[in-house]
């Protein structure tokens, strides 16, 4: 995979702009909200649900062969933009234990609500598996 940086451009920071996959198949991962093996959303709020939803992408990844670092492409859908601001930095320290210092693409999308009545994150993507 080939990480791109259009020059002049300042570096992002917690995500990469773009990506060049390279040989590899391609693994389409359908949206994970916040619930656990058994369909019940994990209790806390935000962070924790995120950290659930993360956990549940990696876990399709590793099921198809992959790693998180094979993750390319990742959104972010929430319905509350203040407790994504205000908790940000609890938000990244659940990313660097789950993903490191790998920052696929991503966006981040704040939505009315989502279909699972009190989840309030969720997560889909690409990821390209050698």
């Amino acid at each position: 995979m080939e990480w791109i940086q259009p020059k002049g451009w300042p570096r992002p920071k917690g995500y990469s702009n773009g990506v060049l996959p390279g040989p590899g198949r391609m693994l389409v991962l359908a949206g994970q909200v916040g619930w656990d093996e058994h369909e019940k959303l994990v209790p806390g709020g935000l962070v924790p649900q995120f950290e659930q939803a993360l956990k549940n992408v990696l876990t399709v990844v590793e099921a198809a062969g992959g790693k998180p670092e094979h993750l390319v492409q990742l959104r972010i859908y929430l319905t509350d933009k203040q407790a994504y601001l205000s908790q940000g930095e609890a938000l990244g320290k659940v990313w660097k234990k789950l993903m490191g210092r790998h920052y696929p693409c991503m966006s981040g999308l704040v939505i009315a609500g989502l279909v699972e009545e009190g989840a309030m994150v969720e997560l889909e993507g690409l990821a390209v598996l050698p």
